[in-house]
């Protein structure tokens, strides 16, 4: 069909019949989306009638709302563990879905220290590539002539292990990646990549970058778009060119593969598809990355780029300006939002500013409802008649997001907040506004206050013996070095100063060892296994600093009976005031422990 005898959708002109019938389908969700909600919660219901966890609420097989609200209660992951823990440890009755559980979806999000384990069945493949497949017909409605390039995307698997009862339990993106979906995924010239999936299912996070890399290189002229999943992977790999340019410009130039990679399948794949001497490319990468600015690389290097494809919502909204710097100010387009527990919706509107992200949720996903943000704070089990249904949420209103999978998710806490900011036809429109409860995050790790509490206590005590202690702490996610780490600011104590027996520098730095030690599994990993979180940082300031600190907040207009300092800053003059406190600085000496075995209950 030619593109001039394609109907246009309400989206604008469709670039061709494929993504006419995408945009069409997204017109027919989002139009009909009360509907299709109470198909998709009658279908989770009547097919999991039988499950244990459903049977337990005495549904006799309705499967309405008004049932399914008076009886189903709000959960938080916490509550259904010891049904997640049978599952993983063997137990193959329908507990949750009446559909085996194939695999467990490790979450970023931890519950003692641990990755959450999703529950998920074969049939949820089919929905997350549905919603992908909507990506790029959105897209090209922006930006014409995707199909004549290739994007260079920086994508990774990360380690994965089976739980006791032999469960594969790995993440979200390594599930995908690993599916046939991704692997046997047909041609689509809008969806081209210059990484082939050798080099993209290498678990050597090393291995992965360095040949991703050198493939981007490569076909620099064909690249149209460079992407990763967040705004920090994109920057690591700068990062990573600025390292090791030299030795790509080697390979370039000799048409070889540096030692260091030792995967067989991906050294056969770049002999056999990529590598080839360019002597004219090899000293066009050392003319550009020898010099000491980097300001604008990814437009010198890439010079067809048209946007960067990245989260940059959330916590990740810190890197922006890093990105700008680096691309000349390129848009940054933010596609769609998902999690482990579930894929969600996409943004209509992909090349708006950062701060105008707003994601349309697909109705046919899962079911929605929304706790409005002024109960959010109460317990899991707070009056579940307070949630609202998607299609009744109000524009300008916060809200918790709740939801009922297919997989055996039932009324369940994501701990995303959310505001809508308006409605596409009859489905809502929402802005990301955080994570509930994090203080701390560099790229996939979230750290909430308990955890930092925690990690200060357990690592104070190494203080004792030399009769000092932390009187007050805060943080700050540092983003500026590359990779970012965590910076935090203790002010001290000491019984007897004239003693001469202040904690010595090797202590101070035990001490950013263990406060690593004790933060979640996920923190952890980052450091270790793809080196996406830099070595903590403790930052001693003088006595008498978090006094400044309150004088500073109540001539600002703080309550001196309400005041509590905070236990994450992020405001400029509090930091210069900090920073300008300083008496000294330590990082961790080491990586702390890691295994992508976890530890059972």
């Amino acid at each position: 069909m030619a593109v001039d005898t394609i109907v246009s959708s309400p989206l604008g002109l469709p670039a061709c019949e494929k993504d006419a019938k995408a945009l069409q389908f997204i017109e027919e969700m989002t139009r009909n989306a009360d509907s299709i909600q109470k198909r998709v919660l009658g279908e989770i219901l009547s097919r999991n009638a039988e499950t244990e966890y459903v049977s337990r609420f005495n549904l006799d097989g309705a499967t309405d709302r008004d049932t399914f609200k008076s009886k189903i209660p709000m959960v938080t992951y916490e509550d259904l563990q010891p049904e997640i823990q049978r599952i993983a440890n063997g137990d193959r009755s329908a507990i949750l879905s009446a559909h085996p559980i194939t695999e467990f979806l490790t979450s970023s999000g931890t519950s003692a220290g641990e990755r959450k384990l999703m529950p998920t069945i074969r049939e949820e493949l089919d929905r997350r590539q549905l919603l992908y497949s909507l990506l790029m017909p959105v897209m090209n409605l922006y930006v014409a002539g995707l199909n004549k390039g290739k994007g260079l995307y920086f994508l990774f698997v990360k380690s994965e292990t089976r739980t006791p009862g032999g469960l594969l339990a790995r993440p979200v993106l390594t599930s995908y990646y690993k599916s046939d979906h991704f692997k046997t995924r047909p041609y689509d010239p809008y969806m081209v990549y210059t990484s082939p999936n050798e080099a993209i299912l290498c678990s050597d996070s090393y291995q992965s970058m360095y040949t991703q890399m050198l493939c981007g290189l490569y076909e620099r002229e064909q690249v149209l778009r460079l992407g990763a999943v967040f705004a920090s992977g994109l920057i690591r790999a700068v990062k990573f060119l600025q390292l090791n340019w030299q030795q790509l410009a080697h390979d370039i130039r000799t048409g070889t593969l540096n030692n260091n990679i030792t995967d067989t399948a991906l050294r056969s794949c770049m002999a056999r598809t990529v590598l080839r001497p360019d002597l004219e490319l090899a000293d066009f990468i050392l003319s550009e990355c020898s010099k000491e600015d980097w300001e604008g690389i990814i437009t010198r290097i890439w010079p067809k780029t048209k946007y960067l494809d990245v989260i940059v919502t959330g916590a990740m909204a810190q890197y922006i300006p890093t990105l700008d710097y680096y691309s000349g100010g390129l848009p940054l387009a933010c596609t769609m939002y998902a999690s482990s527990e579930c894929y969600f919706g996409l943004n209509l509107n992909p090349m708006c500013k950062p701060s105008e992200v707003s994601y349309t949720i697909m109705p046919n996903m899962a079911y929605f409802e929304f706790l409005p943000l002024e109960y959010s704070s109460s317990s899991a089990r707070s009056d579940p008649q307070r949630l609202v249904d998607l299609v009744n949420v109000e524009v300008g209103k916060a809200y918790e997001l709740v939801i009922t999978t297919y997989a055996g998710l039932y009324r369940y806490r994501v701990g995303d907040i959310l505001r809508v900011t308006g409605f596409h036809n009859s489905a809502p429109k929402f802005h990301f506004v955080r994570r509930k409860n994090v203080l701390l995050s560099i790229d996939s790790d979230k750290t909430d206050e308990a955890e930092l509490q925690r990690a200060v206590e357990n690592a104070s005590e190494l203080l004792r013996e030399y009769g000092t202690s932390v009187v007050e702490y805060t943080s700050y996610a540092d983003t500026k070095t590359i990779p970012g780490h965590y910076v935090i600011y203790w002010e001290l104590m000491e019984k007897d100063r004239s003693s001469g027996n202040a904690p010595p520098r090797e202590v101070m730095e035990r001490c950013c060892l263990e406060m690593e030690e004790s933060l979640n599994s996920v923190y952890r990993q980052g450091r270790i296994e793809c080196g996406s979180i830099g070595p903590l940082e403790i930052r001693v300031v003088t006595s008498g600093t978090f006094e400044e600190l309150m004088d500073y907040a109540i001539w600002r207009g703080a309550s001196i009976n309400q005041y509590k300092v905070p236990r994450c800053v992020n405001f400029t003059p509090i930091m210069e005031l900090l920073d300008s406190r300083v008496d000294s600085a330590h990082f961790s000496p080491a990586l702390p422990h890691w295994s992508p075995v976890r530890h059972r209950s």
